[in-house]
């Protein structure tokens, strides 16, 4: 059996203000950009991908802001998304300097350290960097 090179190329999520989830993506990544978009918000509903060549966030924006997502890990439905990332302080920085605040504190293990943070809409996201390419150190638990 041949082993497949697989990745997450996006996510597909619906938030109440487009704008501000733009905002907390490119805060999180500043050299996300919208890869395109559309929708006028009356008939069709305003969306954009926003990213990089490799991967993106597509974004929709909610017909109806009443939605809250429950963080608590007792309901149905995502928990979080986790990002590997090169440098977790560099986003980390950039993520509390403009307010957002971390979920949990920041976790440093012996492979790899991880913070959380959550979007306007209360989405959750981890921002992992690993500090091992060896997969049974990057993989202990």
């Amino acid at each position: 059996m041949r082993t497949q090179n697989i990745y997450l190329e996006h996510a597909n999520i619906t938030v109440n203000d487009l704008q501000k989830a733009i905002h907390f993506f490119q805060t999180a990544f500043p050299h996300f950009k919208i890869r395109g978009g559309g929708g006028d918000g009356y008939e069709t509903r305003k969306w954009v991908h926003l990213g990089d060549e490799d991967t993106y966030i597509a974004i929709n924006q909610a017909r109806q802001n009443d939605i809250k997502v429950d963080n608590n890990y007792d309901s149905i439905g995502i928990n979080h998304l986790g990002f590997v990332v090169q440098d977790v302080e560099e986003i980390t920085n950039n993520l509390l300097s403009n307010g957002y605040k971390r979920d949990y504190p920041k976790q440093i293990e012996q492979f790899r350290i991880r913070d959380y943070f959550t979007d306007a809409d209360g989405n959750q996201y981890e921002f992992i960097q690993y500090l091992s390419d060896v997969v049974n150190e990057k993989n202990s638990y």
